[in-house]
């Protein structure tokens, strides 16, 4: 394993961030729909994950889209930023990460790379990385752990970007600390929201749950009004709220 860390503080140079935000999955465990386009409190998470890297002052955002392109495009298209589809997206996360790599511009000193399903993560939770990021020693992937399981976002260095390109180092796989230590720095922290994310219709029901906040599934365009089967899980959120 590269390094470890606590959270600190400490002053450091700003640097030039850049994010790949990831939404192009078939959300299959979800019943197929777009997870990034589930609401919280009536807002989609993709773009409140937007927001979270604005507040966090990110200077460039590529969002990756694939499964239901255009849904997608039409919640985010008030946003600057770039989009970069992946027409491979049914392949797998790993394509994604690469065609928003590919898609960011030169010369970044750290870029992060987000899940949209990721429904808790604000502004603070992104300094909070890239704070890690600053402290980091030798290592070039910043990977929050949360009482020893592997969260997201993670930050790369531009020379671990470069290298992933170069390469067939994949980001996706929860073995990266085991398969790459000399790349990874685990960044130690108890902060939950690096690893709450949205699989399945129960986990949504489960964090309306314990939120009280109103969750929503987005309606799946190929469905027929006549059989609104992943509106199902709905009202149970909405009665948790």
């Amino acid at each position: 394993m590269g390094c470890q860390m606590k959270q600190g503080g400490g002053l450091y140079t700003r640097l030039r961030i850049g994010a790949v935000l990831l939404a192009a999955g078939t959300g299959q465990r979800m019943g197929g729909v777009a997870k990034s386009l589930i609401t919280l409190q009536g807002v989609p998470l993709i773009n409140r994950q937007l927001i979270a890297l604005s507040g966090a002052g990110v200077d460039e955002v590529v969002v990756v889209t694939g499964h239901a392109r255009e849904a997608v495009e039409a919640a985010i298209a008030s946003f600057p930023l770039t989009l970069a589809h992946n027409a491979d997206y049914a392949n797998g996360q790993q394509g994604s990460v690469r065609v928003g790599l590919n898609a960011l511009g030169p010369r970044f000193d750290a870029v992060l790379v987000l899940l949209a399903d990721q429904p808790l993560i604000a502004a603070a939770d992104l300094t909070e990385l890239i704070a890690a990021f600053k402290k980091r020693g030798q290592g070039q992937v910043v990977v929050p752990m949360v009482n020893g399981q592997r969260g997201n976002p993670i930050v790369l260095s531009e020379q671990a970007r470069e290298q992933i390109m170069a390469s067939s180092t994949n980001l996706g796989c929860r073995n990266l600390i085991e398969r790459n230590p000399e790349l990874v720095c685990v960044h130690e922290t108890a902060n939950t929201r690096f690893v709450t994310d949205l699989d399945t219709p129960e986990d949504v029901a489960a964090l309306a749950q314990r939120t009280g906040w109103r969750l929503e599934l987005p309606v799946r365009a190929d469905v027929p009004e006549a059989a609104p089967a992943l509106v199902a899980a709905t009202p149970a959120c909405e009665a948790a709220a």
